[in-house]
């Protein structure tokens, strides 16, 4: 009985030390995302000389957010989620999404009442200012030596295309995503011409998508309008 004793007591201290292995790599590794996270959000900060204070917090838990994320607007902080990271493939694309959760969270502090009137403003007319911040967050991105595409490249994989945008608060995706290339065109063609996303299955996917939208903004560049294309 004793043997048997004893290999029990050996058999649980193995499972045990299993398991506070585990969870010393899980915190490593949170650590190592957290540092990541970090320091593209202070690259971002620095070199658009920022210097509002904001939160960036790692949460591995999964909340289904997308790029809208409110809790920069309420609590001036920026969450990366789980199942936000785990769409990351690279820089450009975590960038993309602090950007974008900077330029809210910036939008907080100006303002009245220490941006309260502000945080109002974006909250009545959402659509209006998704587009507003999708364009800045271009600006971010490349002002910080990131590259633009990032943002539609994730995008692309991570906000779903509904039916229409009557009665949403947000866009259509397919209508972001023509704004914002057709932004990019206009303001930072090189990025385009110099463009290691073209053969990503992302990209693609944007570029087969997007045909017919893509065509209008040719038939506006050929015609050299300056009208606001009805993308859908």
């Amino acid at each position: 009985m004793k043997i048997f004793k004893i290999i029990f007591l050996i058999i649980l201290s193995i499972i045990f030390s299993n398991c506070a292995f585990a969870n010393e790599q899980d915190l490593i590794k949170e650590n190592e995302i957290q540092t990541k996270i970090n320091t593209c959000a202070y690259k971002i900060l620095n070199s658009n000389q920022i210097q509002n204070k904001i939160i960036f917090t790692y949460d591995d838990t999964e909340k289904k957010t997308t790029l809208n994320n409110n809790k920069a607007l309420l609590n001036r902080e920026v969450i990366v989620y789980g199942d936000i990271y785990k769409n990351i493939e690279n820089d450009d694309e975590l960038a993309a999404f602090l950007s974008r959760g900077i330029v809210i969270a910036t939008r907080s502090y100006n303002g009245v009442a220490n941006g309260f009137l502000r945080s109002l403003q974006i909250k009545a007319a959402p659509k209006k200012f998704e587009i507003v911040a999708d364009k800045r967050a271009v600006d971010y991105m490349v002002k910080s030596g990131y590259h633009p595409i990032g943002l539609i490249t994730f995008i692309q994989k991570t906000v779903s295309q509904r039916r229409q945008d009557v009665i949403s608060t947000h866009n259509l995706a397919s209508k972001r995503l023509a704004i914002i290339y057709e932004y990019i065109y206009t303001k930072y063609p090189y990025y385009l011409k110099e463009n290691p996303y073209f053969n990503s299955e992302s990209y693609q996917n944007f570029l087969l998508t997007s045909l017919n939208n893509r065509k209008l903004l040719e038939e506006k560049i050929k015609n050299n309008s300056k009208e606001n294309l009805k993308y859908e």
